[in-house]
């Protein structure tokens, strides 16, 4: 039995660009869900990685999107 490395990334993006973001990331292989939101945050991300070293590099990957300002990544346990 593997593992699935469930996880959100909520991400605050330039003015105006937050559906450009949200419609490059949900093209992303391991991510489930994309919502464009109101408030402290733009986007939440939905993520089901294989590892942690496979998060890893989903989050730099949304990480240097040039619409992307700031992350912070929240990984669950079960």
């Amino acid at each position: 039995m593997v593992d699935i490395v469930k996880a959100y990334v909520v991400a605050t993006v330039k003015r105006g660009r937050e559906h450009d973001a949200a419609q490059k990331i949900r093209s992303m292989k391991e991510v489930t869900d994309v919502l464009v939101t109101y408030g402290l945050y733009d986007i939440v991300v939905r993520v089901e990685a294989k590892s942690l070293g496979q998060l890893d590099k989903i989050v730099t990957d949304i990480r240097q999107m040039a619409e992307i300002r700031q992350t912070s990544t929240l990984v669950g346990s079960q």
